[in-house]
């Protein structure tokens, strides 16, 4: 009962190591029928690192982190684009591709930092700090964007910030982000007070009864962390740069402070690694699921639109984001 690829190799062979065997079965379907819409269709599917390892390494085409997707889905040849992600994402993907049909399995993959910080906040805190250039993560909604003057995300927010050569900067809305990064460089942030659901929770006892727990774990940790959980890890960076950490120094056993299908989809190319899982679940990327994808596919639903005016002015706080 497994989906074979055109070289032969069964996609089961891909999950074997974190998805049981008597769970495959009730993938199978959905998972075929997937695979027969994007040739139909001529789609592509985008998937986050936080999706889960049945979507994330039997259907999606790209997957990666916020700042990947971004960059892969302009050279993206396909008529749609499902968005397996949040929101925020979907409207990225939409922005840069806008002759395309942008598709989000649920509606209801939101996000607490983009729901954290509205476009009046944005206006205001430019009445209230004059002349001071807004940083905008990725993690905001599209009106947002559009009252930024620059993007960027957790990989490339200290080369944004010093980007722009300025003594300080507004940096939004993550006030994690923006105080893991206000320690890397001389430039001063001015913070908003938004945070993210997931990554919030983790705390400094946490990697401490972890190292009691597993002796010579290495940890790393998000920088959406508050900044004591980060001081405490070995290491911290995007998800990509996680990624990148546990392929290049192959620690023995590793704890990644992060949403936990990601250490399952990590976990997959690296089965002598041993993954510790604190496990905090993202409630929005968990929306997504492998049958509102096909639904998606089937009906065209939840076609992302956006109001020509904004997105003029948010294409182009991504776009400076990309050129850097």
């Amino acid at each position: 009962m497994s989906a074979v690829l055109p070289s032969g190799a069964s996609l089961y062979d891909r999950v074997r190591r974190v998805i049981p065997p008597i769970e495959w079965p009730t993938f199978l379907d959905d998972i075929e029928a997937i695979l027969a819409l994007k040739r139909e269709r001529n789609a592509v599917i985008l998937a986050h690192n936080y999706q889960t390892p049945e979507i994330f390494h039997c259907v999606a085409d790209i997957a990666g982190d916020s700042l990947a997707l971004a960059r892969k889905a302009m050279s993206a040849e396909a008529d749609v684009i499902v968005l397996a992600g949040v929101h925020f994402m979907a409207e990225t993907a939409k922005l840069l591709n806008p002759q395309k049909t942008v598709l989000i399995p649920d509606l209801r993959a939101g996000c607490s930092l983009a729901d954290s910080i509205t476009a009046e906040d944005v206006r205001l805190l430019r009445q209230r700090y004059p002349g001071v250039p807004v940083v905008t993560y990725v993690n905001t909604s599209v009106e947002v964007k559009a009252e930024s003057d620059i993007c960027c995300t957790s990989g490339n927010a200290k080369a944004v910030v010093e980007s722009l050569g300025v003594p300080r900067v507004i940096m939004l809305p993550d006030e994690y982000l923006a105080q893991n990064i206000a320690a890397q460089t001389d430039v001063q942030i001015i913070a908003w007070k938004g945070h993210c659901e997931v990554h919030e929770r983790f705390t400094p006892a946490d990697i401490r009864q972890l190292r009691e727990d597993h002796p010579g774990v290495t940890v790393l940790a998000h920088p959406e962390c508050p900044p004591e959980v980060v001081a405490e890890a070995d290491f911290s960076g995007s998800t990509a740069a996680m990624s990148d950490y546990v392929g290049s120094q192959k620690p023995p056993r590793v704890v990644l402070m992060t949403e936990c299908s990601m250490s399952d989809n990590i976990a997959v190319g690296h089965p002598d690694v041993e993954f510790i899982r604190p496990c905090n679940l993202c409630p929005h990327m968990k929306r997504i699921t492998l049958a509102n994808i096909r639904a998606a596919l089937e009906q065209n639903r939840h076609v992302v639109t956006i109001e020509p005016e904004i997105a003029g002015r948010a294409r182009l706080a991504v776009e400076r984001m990309l050129a850097i």
